[in-house]
């Protein structure tokens, strides 16, 4: 055996769950660490995790494996790598190597002419970034703040618009709606590495990062702030640096007070935060101002400023300024007065409730969702209403997903009443020498169960509805909870009620007990699934639950590749071997059933 072959089998041979128990009990150790506030212990463990042999062998994978952006090149050029590449890198995953510049890639901004700039590093650099993340990652989730909700494991923008709704619920509440401008490209470098505060060799790799230049074209840029968006570890250095926003504008308002001699007790201002984006809310607008000036303040520290155009003063339930609710990741957050009817006393006997709180999609989110479907219904004109199905089932399903723990009822209706009228000029023009009412013939049928029409094809493949999407409520993070506290229990079942997940998702999740049959891994919110057939379609495979498995993105790869008898040498040349499907199909089944 050669040494690429040697390369490859050792890749392929590798045991991962033991590798991931490895990598996750130091993380562990290292959280508690940082919980105790022992510092020394913590960066003995993260030294530690940085030679561990599986953490690089983890750091690897998921950046040239699970990542889906895994073929985006930097500066070098080099995209997906082989197996024998991957062991290669693993083996020669060094902390000290000088980072290679970022390159400039420009996006687009939603809803706006603007542009996004990322920085992509190389290949290498991202896996050593993955390799640091590993060992920041835990200390800081042990000291990051409880309403931090951005680019957080196990944590998630519904979970910033539960909190929300929890502190305005019983009083309606001033609300400091703010941005910062521009942060991850303002971040002072100086500022983040002293906050930092860790041990020099890790100070040191950060900082080459942070200094390491961006190629845009042939010219070389210095980058003299920021934490480029595009970086594995980015989003954590972003959080490190803004940790600390709320407990100083908390903390310059005593819970407590005395007037005339007499104790009383007055709320803070809560600030939720996710990402560049929060909110700071409270039932006087005086305490709100106040904070906008320590905010404003306190970002300069870090040499970031509130974005003015995004900037506002307003509130709950009355109009403030012109100005009633607001927006927020996606969602319009509102009050309005109800009768007496259906006010409420508090168990106290005191407040009533004079108002409800409905959080639906916002305007612009909306008219985001039906320009795409109606651009892809006009691209589509001439297509087989197979592809025009194919192409919108993911969109509207995803959609649904995200909205589907607001009150969004009534707009999913509005919205598949606007799609049909979409798809009937859709089906008129493609036969305009005939009435309408053969056209509707032709591309829908009748649900008798429901008594509707249903735009689908005679084979059984239906457009799915908005409004079939059921309304489930999202159940907020418990504190400062995080899934390096190791209870695998309460993140498993977390995640099969998590608003994202489709209800096929939930389902085997539910069932498989929060693990993956074919490496017996735990599933976790960074990881990549895959809905898998045990018995493959082409093999009489059948759409049911009984048939179906929940795997890793990389268990699902491996899985397909035997099924196919392939064997696969690199990322773009393959060739058949000698691989008997029926035997991994019954192997695979035996799996599937141990947990129907």
């Amino acid at each position: 055996m050669n040494t690429a072959e040697r390369l490859m089998y050792e890749w392929k041979a590798l045991p991962w769950k033991d590798i991931e128990r490895q990598v996750f009990k130091l993380q562990k150790r290292i959280y508690q660490a940082s919980v105790r506030g022992d510092v020394s212990i913590v960066h003995k463990l993260q030294r530690l995790l940085l030679r561990s042999w599986a953490a690089r062998c983890l750091a690897v994978r998921r950046v040239t494996q699970d990542n889906r952006g895994k073929r985006t090149p930097g500066v070098d050029g080099k995209t997906a790598l082989t197996d024998k590449e991957r062991m290669e890198l693993v083996q020669n995953l060094n902390v000290t190597v000088k980072a290679q510049p970022l390159r400039r890639v420009w996006i687009d901004k939603p809803g706006t002419t603007e542009k996004r700039p990322l920085g992509i590093p190389t290949i290498a650099d991202r896996a050593l970034q993955a390799l640091v993340k590993l060992a920041l990652e835990p200390e800081w989730e042990a000291r990051f703040e409880p309403n931090s909700y951005g680019f957080r494991p196990g944590r998630g923008s519904h979970d910033a618009i539960e909190a929300i709704f929890k502190n305005i619920h019983y009083m309606p509440k001033y609300v400091l709606d703010a941005d910062i401008a521009k942060c991850f490209d303002r971040i002072n470098h100086a500022a983040l590495l002293e906050k930092l505060n860790t041990f020099p060799l890790l100070y040191r790799l950060i900082k080459i990062w942070l200094k390491a230049g961006v190629m845009d074209g042939k010219e070389l840029f210095p980058t003299e702030a920021g934490t480029p968006q595009g970086g594995v570890i980015s989003p954590l250095l972003a959080n490190i640096a803004l940790h600390g926003f709320e407990t100083a504008i908390t903390s310059a308002f005593p819970s407590t007070m005395r007037r005339n001699g007499e104790r009383l007790t007055r709320a803070q201002p809560r600030v939720i935060r996710y990402a560049d984006d929060f909110v700071i809310l409270h039932r006087y607008l005086d305490v709100i101002e106040k904070a906008k000036t320590l905010a404003e303040a306190w970002l300069q520290t870090m040499g970031l400023e509130l974005k003015s155009s995004k900037t506002r003063l307003t509130h709950t339930l009355h109009p403030h300024e012109g100005n009633v609710g607001f927006d927020f990741l996606g969602f319009t957050i509102r009050q309005f007065s109800v009768g007496k009817a259906q006010q409420r006393i508090l168990c106290n006997g005191q407040v009533k409730l004079t108002c409800k709180t409905l959080i639906k999609p916002s305007p612009q989110a909306v008219e985001r969702h039906y320009r795409q479907i109606a651009e892809i219904i006009t691209t589509h004109s001439s297509a087989p209403q197979e592809a025009v199905i194919a192409r919108l089932n993911p969109i509207v399903r995803g959609w649904c997903g995200y909205y589907r723990a607001a009150v969004s009822k009534t707009i999913f209706r509005k919205l598949d009443h606007l799609v049909t009228r979409k798809l009937l000029w859709w089906a008129k023009r493609r036969h305009r020498k005939q009435s309408l009412k053969k056209a509707v013939a032709r591309y829908w049928h009748m649900e008798r169960a429901q008594r509707r029409w249903i735009f689908g094809t005679k084979t059984g493949m239906d457009l799915l509805q908005h409004a079939d999407t059921p309304i489930e409520r999202h159940t907020k993070v418990e504190g400062t909870r995080t899934p390096f506290d190791g209870d695998w229990a309460y993140w498993a079942k977390r995640m099969g009620k998590h608003p994202l997940l489709p209800t096929r998702v939930a389902k085997l999740l539910k069932r498989q007990h929060g693990s993956c049959p074919l490496c017996g891994l735990y599933f976790k919110d960074d990881d990549v699934w895959e809905v898998d057939h045990i018995l493959p379609k082409q093999y009489g495979g059948k759409d049911v639950y009984q048939n179906l498995q929940l795997l890793h993105g990389h268990c699902h790869d491996r899985k397909s590749r035997q099924e196919r008898g392939i064997r696969v040498k690199d990322d773009t040349v393959e060739e058949p071997c000698e691989v008997k499907v029926s035997s991994t199909v019954l192997k695979t089944s035996s799996v599937g059933d141990h947990w129907a």
